[in-house]
């Protein structure tokens, strides 16, 4: 028989590692509203998350959340190979792979993402503060990126449906 993993079990594992990192939907919530609210002043929360639950709901993006925070757990235990456990431990600066994978996450909605996801990588704001501190004890290198790639994806989906609306009402106007 052919291997095969059930969606749901990979969903569940990681909406479970990311709630044990101490993540959770509403504060991703915050990030998108942070990052949309400029353009879109009527933006609700709910809507924020609506989106945010779309983008998790995409297994490429799950089985990034997934690689992501099993190397940052590893790291915390030292049991990655040198010198690659100093590099993740210690997020160092040259190390660029969290961002890469980070952007698989945010290309799932297209080029805009890449600029609402420098942008808040930049400035670290809710959430992402705190997991890009370092305390010498919990690694977040991947989690922080990750986190800001899902809320990148999720302002992207919110851009690309406001013009689709926009453009919608402008073709009722126009008949």
């Amino acid at each position: 028989m052919a291997y095969s993993l059930n969606s749901r079990v990979v969903a569940e594992a990681t909406r479970e590692l990311m709630r044990r990192r101490g993540v959770d939907r509403h504060q991703i919530g915050e990030l998108v509203l942070f990052l949309q609210r400029t353009y879109y002043p009527e933006l609700s929360m709910e809507e924020c998350l609506r989106s945010v639950d779309r983008v998790l709901a995409k297994r490429e993006v799950q089985n990034a959340i997934l690689t992501g925070i099993q190397l940052d757990m590893l790291a915390e235990e030292g049991r990655l190979l040198q010198p690659l456990q100093n590099m993740i431990f210690n997020d160092e600066g040259l190390y660029g792979c969290d961002e890469v994978l980070s952007l698989s996450i945010v290309n799932v909605y297209g080029s805009i993402g890449y600029t609402n996801f420098g942008y808040i990588d930049k400035e670290k704001p809710g959430i992402l503060k705190r997991l890009n501190a370092k305390n010498g004890k919990d690694v977040h290198t991947f989690l922080d990126d990750i986190v800001g790639a899902i809320a990148a994806a999720a302002s992207s989906r919110i851009a690309h449906r406001k013009q689709a609306e926009k453009e919608a009402v402008e073709r009722v106007d126009e008949a």
